[in-house]
């Protein structure tokens, strides 16, 4: 299917997409929910916790929006606080101790940026994730599922491999953001979406994703076993490589990797 930026965006929108709780479910077995940060609240934005994959037991963290207005507001709209980064990370070290591999499911338009978000530390729990999970000891693989937007997706994309499903979208901010910056116009975001170079397509072919899974004409939504049978195949795949790999050598390839971006 020919779609162009702008409709990828609104695409990768529609709130019938599969969110990541649907992808644990179908792709995981055995999934315990986890909760809190430790240091100020859970965050429904991002849910986390261990199951298995196959017979290998792994950390999945997934920013998680909502299927009508009051799960989007239950999630905060798939917008975490500086709290759901912090619960994030305190799931990968504890995988890191455990030696279980962490899988990743982005869909966020961005980190929440309320006030109280930032009087929390939005930033520094943000730019934390980046620095840990860069020299995290144990494989990480996280997947653009639909919307993957600024910092608060990077924070959970520091990765040994990052895939996209092909309609979803990766970028330093919204399309309306990006107009209203440089165009001094918000509904310029069409031309800012062809502009931004976010699409799979781009980002595979300037090496910032390392694959792309294909989705059924019309979305994820419209045959959602073929593409969590997709992103199965592409985690499988990719994990036993992974682990694989000595811890070093698996640090100085995702080191490289991020270097050559």
């Amino acid at each position: 299917m020919d779609l162009t930026p702008w409709e990828k965006v609104k695409l990768a929108r529609m709130p019938i997409r599969p969110t990541g709780l649907d992808y644990i479910e179908l792709i995981f077995r055995g999934f315990v929910e986890l909760h809190g940060d430790r240091l100020y609240s859970e965050d429904r934005a991002i849910v986390g916790g261990i199951a298995f994959f196959d017979d290998i037991p792994v950390t999945i963290i997934a920013q998680q929006k909502g299927r009508n207005t009051k799960e989007n507001i239950s999630r905060n709209f798939s917008m975490p606080h500086p709290e759901g980064y912090r619960k994030a990370l305190r799931l990968m070290k504890q995988a890191e101790k455990f030696h279980r591999p962490v899988i990743c499911f982005i869909d966020t338009p961005g980190a929440f940026c309320g006030i109280g978000a930032e009087e929390r530390g939005q930033g520094e729990a943000i730019a934390t994730n980046l620095a840990e999970m860069m020299m995290l000891r144990t494989p990480i693989i996280s997947v653009v599922i639909s919307e993957g937007g600024s910092g608060g997706a990077l924070a959970l994309g520091v990765a040994d491999k990052v895939y996209m499903l092909e309609h979803a979208i990766y970028s330093i901010l919204s399309p309306e953001g990006f107009a209203s910056i440089l165009y001094k116009d918000s509904t310029k975001a069409e031309a800012a979406a062809n502009d931004m170079k976010l699409t799979a397509q781009d980002l595979y072919r300037f090496g910032v994703i390392d694959n792309i899974i294909p989705e059924p004409v019309g979305g994820a939504h419209n045959d959602f076993e073929y593409v969590t049978g997709k992103v199965k195949e592409a985690i499988s795949a990719d994990l036993k490589e992974l682990m694989s790999f000595s811890l070093d050598e698996m640090l100085e390839r995702r080191y490289q990797k991020f270097r050559n971006i």
